[in-house]
């Protein structure tokens, strides 16, 4: 059996783009269909750097995470999602870009930073955010295998779309240390 070279080279292309550490195992776990029904909520460990949701007293999934560095700690306690944004930005962190749109600082503090002349602030994507607590939040981010954010908690995208889709406004998020 000969595959045709052009077959060959789209098989191999899907296979390397879905097996990024262990994106293929959150996409097919974050899309099963959910046997379990009831209230959901979210548990953080901090310390094991892993995010749990739970409906009712099912855990369904889990995932890796990156919370706060140090300086910048995640907060700890009992708190409920305020606020839900699929799209959203910070308004802290980001880049400084011309009028064109490239970048012409990269990683501000826009409280911080002075603004270049003639560009303006565009924050860094937050994708899926559920807000916990005022400027902290559950989202889409880099995971680097540690605490590297700015105290928000970061989770893979399939596994934030998986969070996004099943937390609504009240959801109980318990941040443990």
């Amino acid at each position: 059996m000969i595959i045709p070279l052009s077959r060959l080279y789209g098989l191999v292309a899907a296979i390397l783009a879905l097996n990024g550490c262990s994106t293929v195992t959150e996409m097919v776990e974050a899309n099963m269909p959910n046997r379990h029904s009831g209230r959901p909520s979210i548990a953080v460990s901090l310390r094991a750097q892993e995010a749990y949701l739970y409906r009712g007293s099912h855990r369904v999934a889990s995932s890796r995470i990156s919370s706060g560095r140090e300086g910048y700690r995640t907060p700890t306690g009992r708190f409920r999602v305020t606020r839900k944004d699929i799209d959203h930005r910070s308004s802290l962190y980001g880049d400084y870009v011309d009028a064109s749109g490239r970048i012409v600082r990269a990683n501000v503090d826009s409280r911080r930073d002075r603004k270049p002349p003639h560009s303006h602030f565009v924050g860094a994507p937050m994708p899926y955010f559920l807000e916990f607590s005022p400027g902290y939040g559950l989202h889409e981010g880099y995971l680097p295998g540690e605490p590297a954010s700015h105290g928000c908690i970061r989770l893979p995208y399939w596994k934030a779309r998986q969070f996004y889709d099943v937390a609504h406004i009240g959801t109980p998020v318990i941040i443990n240390p």
